[in-house]
């Protein structure tokens, strides 16, 4: 397997476990060309931690190949051209930022500069901090620059803003934005599905160790078909509204209704006509949770 980008063939692998075999990933394909960046979805036991782990060399195949760049897993790790940032791991002790960003740096030919990378993930002001007096927020962040400083052409991330609040992610997603553009690659899982929707180029959702759509998150969204209508419209009952062609199901937030459909021009001109009263009204598409929760029920294999 040779090529610019990545490369996953019938990749397959179980797990022994005292209730029986558990088959975490089945034969799946996929391929990622230099540059972009992937999400990698799904729910728990879907497949992604181990799928993952596979790219980075840490689990063998029980079947199949992985290619990173032309090379297999370990020599594109040796190389210096993977960083990778997972959920497990602890951050080694009675060090301090800087030391210890500055010791993983040396260990590969090209690094980014130290100062630069402590700038990069937003941690000058604990560089000087012991590793293990650091919050979860700012271990996430060290954990990042751990995985930056390479200077890598693929960055693999297993769930990377977990920890963070709200402000943390975004300066990470800023962060991760700048280091795309420099045409690097990068894929990350993650059950914050705004995120993907917002930063991938692409999605790879998968369920029950299988791919069950691949593409970007617009198509991914369009595959399940409905969407949804709003609109300001107190006291109007919701079995009259769930009644109304097109629609599958009514649900009220306050004085506002929403109506998922399967037909909203059908929905759209029956409610007005119906309840001309009806103001504020806004008709969407379904959302990527919606499509998240619709692909991944029964595994189904749409891609």
């Amino acid at each position: 397997m040779t090529g610019s980008g990545i490369a996953l063939a019938g990749l397959s692998k179980t797990y022994s476990s005292p209730e029986g075999p558990v088959h975490a990933v089945r034969g799946i394909d996929m391929r990622v060309a230099a540059g972009e960046t992937v999400a990698l979805l799904g729910p728990n036991g879907a497949g992604k931690s181990t799928t993952i782990d596979m790219l980075l060399g840490l689990a063998r195949p029980d079947a199949g190949e992985v290619s990173v760049f032309g090379r297999a897993p370990a020599d594109a790790v040796a190389a210096g051209a993977v960083g990778a940032m997972l959920q497990t791991g602890e951050l080694i002790r009675d060090l301090d930022v800087r030391e210890l960003v500055a010791m993983v740096a040396s260990l590969y030919p090209r690094p980014l500069d130290v100062d630069e990378t402590l700038a990069l993930c937003g941690i000058e002001q604990i560089a000087g901090r012991r590793t293990q007096k650091l919050s979860g927020g700012q271990t996430q962040r060290v954990r990042f620059a751990i995985a930056l400083v390479s200077d890598p052409e693929l960055l693999v991330l297993d769930e990377p803003t977990v920890a963070l609040d709200v402000e943390g992610r975004r300066a990470f997603w800023q962060t991760m934005r700048a280091f795309a553009a420099r045409g690097k690659t990068v894929v990350f899982a993650t059950h914050y599905l705004e995120e993907a929707d917002a930063h991938a180029d692409r999605v790879v959702l998968m369920a029950q160790g299988r791919i069950v759509a691949d593409g970007p998150p617009t198509e991914i969204k369009g595959l399940v078909g409905s969407r949804t209508i709003r609109a300001t419209l107190p006291g109007a009952p919701l079995d009259a509204l769930g009644a109304l062609p097109g629609v599958t199901s009514a649900d009220r937030r306050g004085d506002a209704i929403v109506l998922v459909c399967a037909d909203s021009d059908a929905a759209i001109r029956a409610l007005l006509a119906a309840y001309p009263q009806a103001s504020d009204v806004e008709i969407a598409g379904a959302g990527l949770e919606q499509a998240f929760v619709a692909l991944t029920a029964d595994g189904a294999v749409r891609a």
